[in-house]
């Protein structure tokens, strides 16, 4: 599958904030006229835009004696807790049987060599093999051996074309920050080159194999690495055998502080392509530089912020383009860059009714990803756009993929839904169908299981899609415990997606809903912006909406559904908190932005503010401080509630979990707990061995069951 640096950067963006226990300032600066009219204890109320805000919890975002101390109580005081719930390990149990499968990826071919990665089952972190031309199978890379806890892992890999040298990013204990390292794929020998400081970027190799483009921030300033704000990405290329010192500036943008750098290099090599984008913006601008000429200059072939670009390949100087201009749901078109007016631009595929998620050219075909429904499909078209044929797919579930070559005449895809386990699949162009390449052996059976798609109407009349899964036999009594998980933001879209998990869950009893809310792009680019900025609300509304259908339907009530969300999902849980207590038994505010003023003053928070707005900004300033989590509390009774965070999360900054926290036990007037889950050597989510991942889900599910009211079972039937 092609995933460009700029695609993926910018979904890394969107799943979180950043700060960890580290010392960043109490009072950075803003842009709006701010007078901080007093302090005391730790806390603060400050004018901002007029207006006087209470921060009584300011002091937490400082590396202290006081904060570790208010951190180290609140670990143990919900560790306590959760120990306190009887049977936990009978859950434990039943989520590792599930999760002790082999798991093995779509493979990616480089030279004479095909690459993927394997996992007996509950190895910590997935391991790189390399199969050879005769078939001779080996490891390349196992990242298990970079630390005895799990906690160090594996960021991404790049493969040289000639398949020969491998490099590779690492990340400690969940940080975004990366270093790159480089191994001999026959040997197996490390070799001596490192790049540090990268964050939001792969290693891209050159035409020729013998360095990689990347892009970096400098090394912080602040003494910070984990809190610093970052500006000012550069692109680099890297000489194999030569320190970084020594790597060429190849693109920088110091009068534009906020754009970043997607990298990658054209197929044939001929091109170096550039994605600039500024925040999470969905839009980007498109630069190249031929690599034919090393003396070539950048060429901003796109130089206006006006919709995304998506390089799918080139025919010499004709470039195909995935693009949302002028069509929200995507088309596919060519642009000839010795000729790149406007008005010379060809529609290869124009928009249709289902939007695109992905385009490759393999077989010197246009491979395309539909959603339909939030439901997968594939169809091929010739490269003049004549469509060839719909690829029939398993059932009803997410596509991943394709993963090709154009030189190939066959390609990859990875199916699966909430009931059926990810299976890779090969589709071949002389038959024109698809096999099983990889099918997981779980210990469950898909048959006992039911995932129905269902529409209901949201606030304003909008209607909303959600899938509900469930053990076959459950009957509509209303008594169902329920968690209803959801995202709504940043352009992404919630398809299914298979956690063995999410099974043991349902075999306690438990129904999994997921709405599709307004923010994400199941519905192309208008689906998004009806969530973002002033239009937030409409995602609240929408999960509201989708909570009060599964009581309406008798699915569960209130005192046995729970709320669960990550990252945005977690703002989304502060709302459904301070919005909606009453729907909720149980409510899990995970990684979340939760502190809607102050979110863009950390690390990469600025760059969500394409999604939020700022508070920095008068007009955007009310919008946000009326839904803002944190500032929304009041006394009242709450559910309960399990706000989680981790102590590196260098992308979603605990402090808001932590002001979040401290705040909502004070206000608490109810009897339901508010408690602190406050992980170690971990970050927002990525890279977590497989142990602290099933620990986690056995948290969640204990917390839920326990605030339901019900004894958590000694023994799940499978």
């Amino acid at each position: 599958m092609r995933i460009k640096s700029m695609l993926t950067k910018k979904h890394i963006l969107a799943i979180g904030l950043g700060f960890a226990i580290a010392g960043c300032q109490s009072h950075p600066q803003s842009n709006s006229e701010e007078s901080v009219i007093s302090e005391s204890n730790g806390g603060v109320i400050e004018t901002i835009h007029g207006v006087q805000v209470a921060d009584p919890y300011r002091y937490l975002e400082v590396e202290s004696d006081r904060t570790k101390k208010w951190v180290s109580e609140q670990q143990k005081a919900g560790n306590d807790y959760l120990a306190g719930i009887a049977n936990k390990q009978v859950i434990v149990d039943r989520i590792t049987e599930l999760w002790n499968f082999e798991k093995i990826s779509a493979p990616f071919e480089k030279g004479s060599n095909t690459f993927y990665y394997r996992n007996d089952g509950l190895q910590a972190q997935s391991v790189l093999y390399v199969k050879n031309a005769q078939g001779i199978e080996k490891v390349v890379l196992d990242p298990n051996r970079f630390s005895d806890d799990g906690t160090v892992a594996l960021s991404g890999v790049s493969v040289s074309d000639d398949g020969k040298t491998l490099a590779y990013g690492v990340s400690k204990s969940g940080s975004d920050w990366q270093a790159w390292h480089f191994v001999d794929v026959a040997s197996g020998k490390k070799l001596a080159d490192e790049l540090d400081w990268i964050k939001f970027s792969s290693a891209v190799w050159n035409n020729d194999n013998s360095g990689v483009y990347y892009a970096r921030y400098d090394a912080p300033e602040g003494g910070n690495a984990l809190a610093d704000v970052n500006f000012n990405q550069k692109v680099y290329f890297h000489k194999m055998g030569t320190p970084q010192s020594a790597d060429t500036l190849v693109y920088e943008r110091p009068q534009n502080k906020d754009w970043g750098f997607g990298i990658e290099v054209s197929e044939k090599g001929d091109y170096l392509l550039l994605y600039i984008s500024q925040g999470t913006d969905s839009r980007n601008r498109f630069f190249y530089k031929s690599l034919k000429d090393p003396k070539a200059d950048v060429v901003e072939l796109i130089p206006d912020l006006e919709a995304e670009y998506s390089f799918i390949g080139n025919d010499d100087s004709v470039f195909y383009f995935k693009t949302d201009y002028n069509a929200p749901n995507g088309k596919v078109i060519a642009i000839d860059v010795n000729n790149s007016d406007k008005a010379n631009w060809q529609t290869i595929i124009p928009e249709l009714s289902d939007p695109i998620s992905n385009v490759a050219i393999v077989n010197d075909h246009l491979v395309v990803s539909y959603l339909h429904d939030v439901l997968g499909k594939l169809t091929i078209y010739s490269m003049n756009g004549d469509k060839r044929q719909d690829v029939a797919l398993p059932g009803k579930g997410k596509v991943a993929g394709p993963y090709g070559k154009r030189s190939k005449d066959y390609f990859y895809y990875v199916f699966n839904s909430y009931i059926q386990p990810q299976t890779t699949y090969k589709f071949d162009f002389k038959t024109g169908e698809s096999s099983v390449y990889s099918k997981p052996d779980v210990s469950f059976d898909p048959n006992d299981y039911a995932s129905e798609q269902v529409f209901y109407t949201s606030k304003d009349g909008t209607k909303v899609p959600m899938l509900i899964s469930y053990k076959k036999g459950m009957k509509k009594d209303g008594q169902n415990p329920t968690l209803l998980y959801a995202y709504g933001g940043f352009a992404i879209s919630m398809t299914p997606r298979f956690s063995p998990a999410n099974i043991a869950w349902m075999d306690m009893g438990g129904v999994y809903a997921v709405p599709n809310l307004r923010g994400g792009a199941e519905y192309g680019d208008r689906w998004h912006k009806a969530g973002m900025f002033d239009k937030k609300q409409n995602v609240f509304d929408d999960y509201y909406a989708a909570a009060e259908y599964l009581i309406d339907e008798n699915y569960t009530n209130s005192s046995k559904l729970g709320a669960y969300g990550r990252s945005n999902g977690g703002l989304l849980m502060g709302a459904a908190i301070t919005q909606r207590p009453e729907l909720f038994a149980a409510v899990l505010p995970a990684v979340g932005v939760l502190d809607m003023l102050r979110f863009q003053k950390f690390t990469i928070g600025w760059a969500w503010t394409s999604e939020y707005g700022s508070a920095d900004n008068a007009e955007q300033f009310p919008a946000l401080y009326a839904y803002s989590p944190y500032h929304n509390l009041e006394e009242r009774a709450y559910p309960a509630t399990m706000v989680m965070t981790a102590d590196h999360d260098d992308r979603v900054v605990p402090l808001h979990s932590f002001k979040f926290g401290a705040l909502m036990q004070d206000k608490q007037q109810g009897d339901a707990p508010v408690i602190m889950r406050i992980e170690s050597k971990a970050g927002h989510g990525a890279g977590k061995p497989t142990s602290m991942k099933i620990d986690e889900f056995a948290d969640i599910y204990s917390f839920l069951w326990h605030n339901f009211g019900l004894a958590v079972p000694a023994k799940i039937a499978k």
